[in-house]
């Protein structure tokens, strides 16, 4: 009993202990539990600032974000304005060129209906020139051939008339050197004879001379028709530089024919004088010596003009062909020298003036005194003109 007693004492005891300590233990747990519950109450406080302060944070982010994004959509939305002008002025700038390249190829297009209307037109016209062309060039055929023909029937009479000329330059000739022989006899058996027989000799030599000057003018009037002829030929190949030169001399024919009606024999004298013609000698007398001077001075200036012709009518060189060459009796008095003579020392002196005035030169002559003049060295040359005793 005592033992339980001290059992249950000890039980009691232990209860009473374990009881105190349970109580002291939970005063300590309310104690601590109130601690923890006060711990709590600020951590929970403090994890509701925290998550406060996090929700306000997210709220700023958020609104920042929101903000941003607002931004970035009205940024967005500027931009897609933006594009929206840019791409509808560039519609309208793309718009305003279609129309610009359509009315230019409108333009286009009807300057190329013009210019293919001109060009049907202009080939039209070239169409009506080839033929109209080819018309003229048929006329001109025509016309070329009626010429040809009649410069061949010209060309067969200057033929004949050359002909006939050198026939009469050779009789002319024949006829000098017969008379020149037979003068020259009668000039040796006249110097033994008296002075009444002398005064007989130069009545005849008048009456020679005077048969010379009516051959000259009968010639001269044959060369008339040659000359017109000559002329329209001349109109012809349009050659109107040569031309006008060519009425140049014949009005200096005409005039030169006037001092010949007014002109009187004079006596001049003896002949004394001697030239020169090739191989041969001839002699004249002063007047006689004068006219062949004049003849190469006369020759060299025509023939300097009709040159400068052929010249500007960009024709060939050919002096022969001239009509002052042909003719060359220009300044011919008909009296102390035969017209073969005469001819032969103009066209010398031709031949010189011709290339001068041709070649624009001044190798045979020079200009003096408002007229053309064959160099004294030249004349001299050609004439070779002696004083005899």
């Amino acid at each position: 009993m005592k033992y339980l007693k001290g059992i249950g004492l000890s039980l009691a005891t232990a209860a009473l202990l374990t009881g105190a300590g349970d109580i002291a233990n939970a005063q300590g747990r309310r104690g601590r539990g109130e601690e923890r519950r006060q711990e709590n109450q600020a951590a929970r406080e403090q994890r509701q600032e925290e998550r406060q302060n996090r929700r306000n944070e997210q709220q700023s982010e958020q609104q920042q974000r929101w903000e941003q994004r607002r931004q970035e959509q009205q940024q967005n939305s500027q931009e897609r304005q933006q594009r929206y002008e840019q791409q509808r002025q560039q519609q309208q700038r793309e718009s305003q060129e279609r129309q610009q390249r359509w009315e230019q190829q409108r333009q286009q297009q009807q300057r190329n209906d013009q210019q293919r209307q001109e060009q049907i037109r202009q080939s039209r016209e070239r169409e009506d020139r080839w033929q109209q062309q080819r018309q003229d060039q048929i006329r001109q055929s025509q016309e070329r051939e009626q010429r040809w023909q009649r410069d061949r029937q010209q060309q067969q009479q200057n033929r004949d008339w050359e002909r006939q000329r050198q026939q009469q330059q050779q009789q002319q000739q024949l006829e000098q050197q017969r008379r020149q022989q037979e003068w020259n006899r009668n000039r040796d058996r006249d110097r033994d004879r008296n002075r009444d027989n002398n005064n007989w000799r130069r009545g005849n030599w008048e009456q020679e001379q005077r048969q010379r000057a009516q051959r000259y003018q009968q010639d001269w009037q044959r060369r008339q028709s040659y000359l017109y002829q000559r002329q329209r030929l001349l109109e012809q190949q349009r050659r109107l530089n040569q031309l006008r030169y060519q009425q140049r001399y014949l009005e200096r024919l005409r005039r030169d024919q006037l001092r010949l009606q007014q002109w009187r024999y004079n006596d001049y004298g003896p002949y004394n004088y001697r030239y020169r013609r090739g191989s041969s000698y001839y002699e004249t007398n002063r007047y006689g010596a004068e006219m062949l001077q004049r003849a190469i001075n006369d020759g060299y200036e025509e023939g300097f003009y009709a040159g400068q012709a052929d010249r500007q009518d960009r024709y060939g060189f050919n002096p022969e062909e001239a009509y002052a060459y042909q003719d060359a009796s220009y300044g011919y008095d008909a009296y102390y020298v035969d017209l073969n003579e005469y001819q032969y020392y103009f066209r010398e002196g031709f031949r010189r003036g011709y290339e001068d005035g041709y070649y624009s030169r001044s190798q045979y002559g020079r200009y003096s005194n408002g007229g053309y003049s064959i160099l004294g060295t030249i004349l001299e040359q050609i004439l070779g003109l002696q004083l005899l005793n």
